[in-house]
C-alpha cells in the first residue's frame, strides 16, 4: 500500500490519498510530500524511490533488507535513517521489531516498512486530527515518527522494572523454576534491546550536531530531545539487565544454599545412624557364643548404648553449630 500526504505550500493545506498525489510533483517543487510504503512490493518501492526521489540504490538495498542494524547515512539532497521499532502487536518485553526506513529531503519524506508500524499510524492519526503542523516540513515529521518509536519503548521498559521488583520479593519467599525461566527470558530480551538502543543512541547523537541545510535550528533541538530520550532508555535497559543477572545469580545462590542445608541434614542423619547401624549389625549376627545374647539385660544395655551414642553426636553437632 502506498499512502501519500501532499502539502500545498501556497495554499497552506494538505491532502491525504494514494499514489495519484505524486502527479506533477518533483524534487524542485515547492510542495512538501510524504510517501509511506506500507508492506508494498519491493520492486514497486524501488521504481518510485529511484525515479521520483532519486534515492541511491545502495541505500534502497539497506532499507529493503529483512535484517539490518540501525544506521544514519548522509547524501547530497537527503539523509537516510533506519530504525527498529516495536511491531504493532508488541505489548511486553517479549517483543518483535519492524524496520522503519526514513529518507528525509528538503521537500520530501519517504518512509518504508515491511509490517504495520504503530508509530507511523499514530503520526498519521495526529495529522488527521490537526495535532501536528505539517507546514513545519519533512524533518519535523521525521522527528514525530522517531519520537513515537521511542515512546513505545518506554512503557514496556518501565513495566519490566516493576516486574523485576516483584520477582525479587518472590525469589526470597518461594523460588521456583518458573521464576528462573522468566528471568532468563528477560535477560535475553534485554540483551537484544541494549544492542538496538546502543546503535540508535549512537546515530541519534549525530543528528543534533549536523550542519546540514536540511535541518533547521529547531529541528536540531527536536532531535536532541529524541537523543536524550534514547540515551535514558539505553541506560535504563543496561541497569535492568544488570539487575536481571543479579537476580539470576541470587536465585542460583539461594538454591545452592538450600541444597547445602538439605545435604547437611542428610549427612548429619547418616553420621548419627552409621554407628547405630554398626552396633545393630554386630548384635544381629546371632553367633551362639556371643555372651550378651544370654544376658537378661543385654537388650536394654544395647538400646541404652544406641541412645547414648545418638545423643552424644547430637550434642557434639550442636556445639559445633552444625545444627
Amino acid at each position: 500500500m502506498i499512502r501519500v500526504l501532499r502539502f500545498n505550500t501556497a495554499e497552506q493545506r494538505y491532502e491525504l490519498g494514494g499514489e495519484e498525489l505524486l502527479g506533477g510533483w518533483d524534487l524542485d517543487s515547492n510542495d512538501m510530500i510524504w510517501v509511506d510504503f506500507d508492506q508494498e512490493s519491493k520492486s514497486r518501492e524501488r521504481d518510485v524511490m529511484e525515479q521520483q526521489f532519486q534515492i541511491n540504490p545502495l541505500a534502497l538495498d539497506d532499507a529493503q533488507r529483512d535484517r539490518h542494524p540501525p544506521k544514519l547515512e548522509w547524501f547530497r539532497n537527503y539523509f537516510f535513517l533506519l530504525l527498529k521499532g516495536f511491531t504493532a502487536d508488541t505489548d511486553s518485553i517479549e517483543f518483535s521489531v519492524v524496520h522503519i526506513s526514513l529518507f528525509v529531503g528538503r521537500n520530501f519524506l519517504v518512509t518504508r516498512h515491511a509490517m504495520t508500524s504503530a508509530s507511523i499510524e499514530k503520526v498519521l492519526d495526529h495529522i488527521g486530527g490537526n495535532r501536528i503542523d505539517v507546514s513545519r516540513g519533512p524533518a519535523h515529521l521525521c522527528y514525530k515518527i522517531v519520537r513515537n518509536i521511542i515512546d513505545r519503548y518506554a512503557p514496556i521498559i518501565l513495566a519490566l522494572e516493576a516486574r523485576l521488583d516483584e520477582l525479587e520479593e518472590h525469589m526470597l519467599e518461594a523460588p521456583s523454576d518458573d521464576l528462573l525461566a522468566e528471568l532468563v527470558t528477560y535477560n535475553s530480551q534485554l540483551k537484544k534491546l541494549r544492542r538496538i538502543f546502543g546503535y540508535q543512541q549512537a546515530i541519534l547523537s549525530e543528528l543534533p550536531r549536523s550542519e546540514s541545510s536540511m535541518l533547521s535550528e529547531h529541528n536540531r533541538h527536536e532531535f536532541q530531545d529524541v537523543y536524550e530520550q534514547m540515551e535514558r532508555l539505553a541506560s535504563l535497559s543496561a541497569m535492568l539487565q544488570e539487575l536481571t543477572r543479579d537476580l539470576i545469580d541470587g536465585y542460583i545462590s539461594i538454591s545452592s544454599h538450600r541444597l547445602n542445608n538439605i545435604m547437611k541434614i542428610l549427612t548429619i542423619a547418616s553420621v548419627i545412624f552409621l554407628p547405630l547401624t554398626f552396633i545393630a549389625g554386630i548384635y544381629g549376627m546371632n553367633f551362639e557364643n556371643m555372651p550378651e545374647l544370654k544376658s537378661t539385660y543385654g537388650y536394654f544395655f544395647v538400646i541404652g548404648v544406641l541412645i547414648l551414642v545418638a545423643g552424644g553426636l547430637l550434642v557434639t553437632f550442636k556445639r559445633m553449630r552444625w545444627i
